[in-house]
């Protein structure tokens, strides 16, 4: 039983807590004076690589312009498509808008959230020319056929990773299996306010995102290409750079609090439970059931609200839903109904790592009152 002290709290679907180390970085970065991108972002960029156990990680601004970058470091533009999923957060889509690019949808499947191989197989074209799965909710794709279908058509794999932090598949991290793209915007695993990271173990292509990001230059003034300024700061990397030491720790916490969910939701009706799939490490950015078809999701959201628990809904439409998309000349939306289902159906429950044993034990209390 819960006490009433904690029962008057919300519990959020998302927290940010950054800690006294954390504090203390941000301030070393202030007094070097040393605030643009420099050691710091050195540091970020080396630990990450290591996280994902890759041999370049290469730091930008946020991680909508990691997608973009990533895209154009591989020479991706105007008359090349790029097959991904169509539930997803927009950025996936506007970053391949943003080169030039097609974009076509593929289905996903229901146990993963993520691009469903045999979809992928049908929807591959003769201008197919990189394959985009998305890392949804902190767990992988189905990397061994995905990798199968590009290797036998060509095409060059760009992971959408930005929820996907140090996941696994097969014993390979997130952001190895091509370039990898990551967000530390506000409420993902590692944060840095705003933020990404693009992560690959290709020579060339870590170097040509260097010069990209910075305005072009491999030395100042001395261009070698159209740039942008892509560049991370000091004081975000310094940000991030105190969380990665203690990222497993962060994980543990949010398996064990899934894992709770999952045992004390297990004889609930009404709702499907995420999985953890063999062969693969998730890392719970989400914890997202799907509601039953029939059920009205505002009443299930509201009523959750109403014992004061928190959700979200990752993500309402499909991609191509939206008229500025469906209408969209580069955009080819497809029929895609496992995702159609999944946006109708899905919620997202609070599984952050500052969950309590009493947070977790109201968050089940409430979602068993308001499905019966």
């Amino acid at each position: 039983m819960t006490s009433s002290g904690t029962e008057s709290r919300p519990i959020h679907v998302s927290t940010v807590v950054l800690d006294d180390e954390v504090e203390r970085s941000v301030v070393e970065v202030l007094r070097s004076g040393q605030i643009a991108q420099g050691r710091k972002v050195a540091e970020f960029e080396q630990a990450f690589a290591e996280l994902t156990g890759v041999p370049h990680a290469v730091a930008v601004n946020n991680g909508s312009t990691a997608l973009t970058a990533a895209l154009l470091g591989i020479g991706v533009g105007e008359g090349d498509e790029v097959l991904t999923s169509p539930f997803t957060f927009i950025a996936t889509v506007n970053a391949v808008l943003a080169t030039g690019a097609t974009v076509r949808f593929a289905d996903i499947a229901t146990d993963d959230f993520a691009l469903d191989p045999v979809s992928v197989q049908k929807a591959v074209t003769g201008s197919t020319s990189v394959l985009m799965p998305v890392h949804l909710f902190g767990q992988t794709a189905d990397m061994d056929p995905l990798s199968e279908i590009a290797a036998a058509n060509d095409l060059r794999i760009v992971e959408d990773a930005a929820q996907a932090h140090g996941a696994r598949y097969k014993g390979r991290a997130a952001g190895s299996f091509g370039v990898g793209c990551f967000s530390f915007y506000a409420t993902k695993n590692l944060t840095t306010g705003e933020g990404g990271m693009i992560t690959t173990s290709d020579d060339d292509v870590a170097d040509r995102l260097r010069i990209m990001r910075n305005q072009g230059m491999r030395a100042r003034y001395e261009y070698e290409m159209v740039g942008h300024n892509y560049r991370m700061t000091d004081l975000a990397a310094a940000v991030g750079l105190p969380q990665i030491a203690r990222y497993e720790e962060q994980v543990a916490r949010r398996r064990h609090n899934a894992a709770t969910l999952s045992e004390r939701l297990a004889d609930v009706d009404g709702l499907s439970l995420p999985a953890v799939l063999p062969g693969r490490e998730h890392v719970w950015h989400q914890y997202t059931v799907l509601l039953d078809e029939g059920r009205d999701r505002d009443a299930f959201v509201a009523g959750l609200a109403e014992r004061g628990v928190g959700s979200g809904i990752y993500y309402p439409k499909l991609a191509g839903d939206y008229a500025c998309y469906s209408g969209h000349p580069r955009v080819v939306v497809e029929d895609t109904p496992v995702a159609a289902q999944v946006a109708a159906r899905c919620v997202s429950l609070p599984v952050h790592a500052h969950l309590s044993e009493d947070d977790l034990e109201r968050i089940a209390d409430a979602v068993r009152d308001v499905v019966s």
